[in-house]
């Protein structure tokens, strides 16, 4: 019989090039973390490469129920700690269907400002 340490390190890569990735955001309170997985057809190496994903925001506290749709915009991909292989973390930002930044997605706003080239030319301390 299989230990449970042997199927949360079950390494499938030698049967299938299929991989789980785990979409990442932060919830309504803006102290709380959401996620939810999918089944990808082959592993990933970039951000574009993810499709856009979306959830119900009136149970995070993100949206009015009569108007929910959240889009999740994959931003930055990691090898996935716990599920290993070439599973993947993917850290998303929150926009609506019309593709503007809902009121507690802070690294829109953040973004914009670092990709400022006055920004960009800046040296760190």
């Amino acid at each position: 019989m299989a230990s449970l340490n042997d199927l949360v390190n079950l390494n499938l890569s030698d049967t299938t090039e299929k991989i789980i990735a785990e979409y990442i955001w932060v919830g309504g309170s803006g102290m709380d973390l959401r996620s939810k997985a999918r089944a990808l057809p082959k592993p990933v190496t970039k951000p574009s490469e993810l499709p856009k994903w979306n959830y119900d925001a009136s149970s995070t506290n993100q949206a009015p129920g009569d108007d929910s749709e959240v889009i999740l915009y994959p931003q930055a991909i990691f090898k996935d700690p716990f599920r290993k292989g070439n599973n993947i973390l993917v850290m998303c930002d929150t926009y609506t269907p019309a593709g503007e930044p809902i009121p507690t997605n802070k690294r829109a706003a953040a973004a914009k400002i670092f990709s400022h080239p006055d920004v960009e030319a800046e040296v760190p301390w």
